[in-house]
């Protein structure tokens, strides 16, 4: 048990400090990084999409890279947008990693970036414990995954320096209980601002942008109280990378 917390807590902290190099290098940069999680069929694409075109209408240098298991199609409809965007084929990994990323931006990402917004592994609990160098983490939840969503994924919602919830334009027929939700959120996030959205309506499109540019030009971001604890990662488990940017068998851990 011994070696697996060991190995658990060395990999996580490998995973930290290239996260912190990555962060620093982007800042000199002067670009800001916007981390993505949430559940498969959230919404995150959608909103991401209209995101971007929002940001190209503002002429605000923005790029986006996407991560799946498999196919192309995220990418696809986030290049719609007209901004550079790469997807990341993971191959069975079910989160990106700190390095990982570093190796797919290098010799990539426009010099003229000034964001990058990078859509996770539709996942909220392997990617929930990886840093990725990011400035802003963002988790997203959809109107019809249910108000105690951030109970049942704590880290995931703990860690987020913002949360929006998507497709509010189906939440009555849903019986979405927005009260409940937000109640949730405190409850694992204390302070942590809720924003709500609609990518078919355009409800709250531009709010994430707008966050974004805030934390590029030093607006100070939420501080979790999670983040303070040093111990918040509660289960591990083991992958074999499959990737070429990575070997051996690692644990991860997650809540």
């Amino acid at each position: 048990m011994c070696r697996v917390v060991d190995l658990r807590q060395a990999v996580l902290a490998k995973n930290d400090a290239s996260a912190d190099e990555l962060r620093a290098n982007l800042a000199a940069r002067g670009i800001a990084v916007v981390n993505l999680l949430s559940s498969p069929g959230s919404g995150k694409t959608a909103l991401l999409e209209r995101e971007l075109l929002r940001a190209r209408e503002r002429a605000v240098p923005v790029a986006a890279l996407s991560a799946d298991l498999a196919t192309e199609n995220d990418a696809a409809r986030l290049a719609r947008s007209g901004v550079p965007v790469k997807q990341v084929l993971t191959d069975g990994l079910c989160h990106l990693e700190a390095g990982m990323l570093a190796g797919h931006l290098d010799g990539w990402l426009p010099e003229d970036t000034r964001l990058l917004f990078v859509e996770n592994v539709g996942n909220l609990v392997c990617p929930a414990s990886y840093d990725l160098g990011e400035t802003l983490r963002v988790t997203l939840a959809s109107v019809t995954e249910g108000e105690d969503k951030p109970l049942k994924y704590p880290t995931a919602f703990g860690l987020a320096h913002l949360v929006v919830v998507t497709k509010t334009d189906i939440a009555e027929a849903v019986e979405f209980d927005e009260a409940a939700f937000r109640a949730n959120v405190q409850q694992v996030n204390p302070g942590v601002e809720v924003i709500l959205t609609s990518a078919r309506r355009g409800q709250g499109v531009g709010a994430l942008l707008d966050r974004a540019l805030g934390a590029l030009d030093g607006t100070p971001v939420h501080a979790p109280v999670m983040a303070r604890q040093p111990h918040h990662h509660t289960h591990t488990h083991t992958h074999t990378h499959p990737h070429p940017e990575a070997t051996g068998t690692m644990a991860h851990t997650h809540s």
